[in-house]
């Protein structure tokens, strides 16, 4: 009784979705761009795009978030699967990197769940380089999120995957130390109980786990090096590379008109 039931229900559901798509192919409909409501949501696009501009333009080194990300979306091909893995690093990476295609972005979702970036990355070039040779799939990660499957980095080599793996390097989770603070802080007393617990060693060379296993590695710090870089692994279709990209520990994301969106949980 109960499997007939079941049954009815999915058929049924069915057919009522059959018919919903033929309706729409008959008769299509699309919300008016000219309402009130579109034109509140385009200033507000553009006035973020203002803000994110502003802070892409800044001139300072270490670079922050937004001058990483502008700098590497001048030169992403237009049909690249993207890649993205962090906190910061992720979200902020949503709103500047931009897919043109479906299906072209992989990320770990609403949940934040880390580790799952180098899989993702690996099983999109896997089928790249059967299906579309010429395509590239390029993954973003933060400091943190890449320690969490970091040895991904010898699966790549392995089968020879040009994944381009950016590690987008601010020396801790949400934010970090830099190398003086430090070293200070390692006077103060032993660093597990003086540190804090969201702070990665600063300056960590991750290129050269790439390096170690075969592939290229970078290790930059300006947005000249970033370019010059990220264009070099483009152009190199064969080999994997990984681009260490160091930024700011105190860089932040734009002002949110809500405090939650940036309210740690730690």
């Amino acid at each position: 009784m109960g499997k007939a039931w079941l049954t009815t229900k999915c058929l049924c559901t069915t057919i009522k979705w059959k018919t919903l798509l033929e309706s729409f192919r008959k008769d299509p409909w699309k919300y008016p761009f000219d309402t009130e409501w579109w034109e509140i949501l385009k200033d507000k696009i553009r006035s973020n795009e203002r803000a994110s501009q502003e802070l892409a333009l800044q001139a300072s080194v270490p670079m922050n978030y937004y001058t990483v990300f502008y700098r590497v979306r001048e030169l992403l091909p237009h049909n690249c699967i993207i890649v993205s893995e962090g906190a910061n690093t992720m979200d902020i990476g949503r709103t500047i990197l931009n897919n043109y295609l479906p299906r072209h972005r992989l990320d770990a979702g609403t949940f934040g769940t880390m580790g799952v970036g180098l899989g993702f990355a690996i099983a999109a070039a896997a089928v790249a380089k059967e299906q579309i040779p010429q395509q590239r799939v390029i993954c973003v990660e933060g400091d943190s999120a890449f320690g969490f499957s970091g040895m991904e980095v010898e699966t790549i080599c392995r089968y020879s995957l040009p994944i381009i793996i950016i590690v987008v390097n601010n020396n801790g989770i949400y934010s970090g130390l830099d190398e003086d603070t430090w070293k200070e802080l390692g006077k103060m007393g032993e660093l597990p109980n003086v540190a804090p617990p969201v702070s990665l060693l600063p300056n960590a060379h991750y290129e050269q786990v790439m390096s170690a296993f075969g592939g290229s590695g970078y290790f930059v710090r300006t947005p000249e090096e970033l370019q010059a870089a990220l264009q070099e692994s483009l152009t190199d279709c064969e080999k994997p590379a990984l681009i260490n990209v160091m930024i700011d520990p105190y860089s932040d994301r734009k002002h949110q008109d809500f405090p939650w969106l940036t309210r740690s949980n730690l």
